[in-house]
């Protein structure tokens, strides 16, 4: 009799193995094959490329590349890079961009910099006025102008422009890379048709300033003017109120002696 319940219990378990491997094969068969993409080819650098290289055929190679990591906007032609000028520095075998290359036809040098329905204006500066040879190409500023009006005798400082971006410091067009800076008397900015002549009539009718920002801060301050006689204290003070109380606590004052007496102004008038 045990010989026989053993041979039942064999043929069950084959018969649930059975059951169990055609499960199993019809769950991979239906399950959806995974195609492998074929690799993609993209123009790259043959060797390491700098800024301002106008690209020849010698300049570029086919690089293969995963077919299942695609490179948006990157080339996949050599000769849809050659003569044009690259913008920014490449690692040999890196694939190229079309927005690390000048427009196509926009030639080379400063005009391929710009980019559609911008322009590139220079103005003079000397040691001071370019702050002290710290601005190189990248560098975010505002632009004052001191100049005459015909409503005032008095000299009047304008913010003309804020956060302009410096497109060349006199020819260079790249920062050095040992983080030199050099004097330079043309600045050229990158700016709008508006900006422009703003830019343009300021440097006209005056004396124009650079002020050297964070490249970081977008943020944009008032553009009150600010006339001579407010410097002397003869004018109008513009801004917020400065109070007594304010005034004394951030002003140390060592004895009586040196103790001044600071008004509240408001608007113009005084209290």
């Amino acid at each position: 009799m045990k010989p026989k319940r053993v041979l039942i219990a064999l043929v069950l378990a084959l018969c649930v193995s059975v059951l169990c491997t055609w499960l199993v094969s019809r769950r991979l068969t239906a399950m959806p094959t995974v195609q492998k993409l074929p690799d993609a080819r993209y123009a790259a650098p043959s060797r390491a490329l700098q800024a301002g290289e106008v690209l020849k055929s010698d300049d570029l190679e086919l690089v293969a590349w995963p077919g299942s990591n695609p490179v948006d906007g990157a080339l996949s032609q050599p000769s849809d890079a050659i003569g044009r000028e690259l913008l920014f520095p490449m690692a040999k075998g890196e694939p190229i961009l079309d927005s690390d290359l000048s427009a196509a036809g926009s030639g080379t040098g400063l005009a391929s910099r710009i980019p559609d329905g911008m322009r590139a204006v220079a103005l003079r500066s000397d040691e001071v006025v370019g702050v002290a040879g710290f601005l190189v190409p990248g560098s975010h500023l505002d632009v004052l102008a001191t100049l005459h009006t015909g409503s005032s005798p008095d000299s009047v400082t304008a913010l003309v422009l804020q956060n302009a971006v410096v497109l060349a410091a006199g020819h260079q067009l790249e920062p050095d890379p040992s983080g030199k800076t050099s004097d330079v008397t043309v600045v050229t900015l990158l700016l709008t048709p508006v900006q422009a002549e703003r830019a343009v009539l300021a440097s006209n009718q005056g004396v124009i300033h650079f002020v050297l920002r964070n490249g970081a801060d977008s943020s944009r301050s008032g553009d009150t003017p600010i006339l001579l006689s407010q410097l002397s204290g003869q004018g109008p003070v513009a801004g917020p109120a400065i109070t007594r109380a304010t005034a004394r606590a951030s002003v140390p004052v060592s004895t009586a002696a040196q103790r001044a007496e600071i008004e509240t102004v408001l608007g113009g008038g005084s209290q």
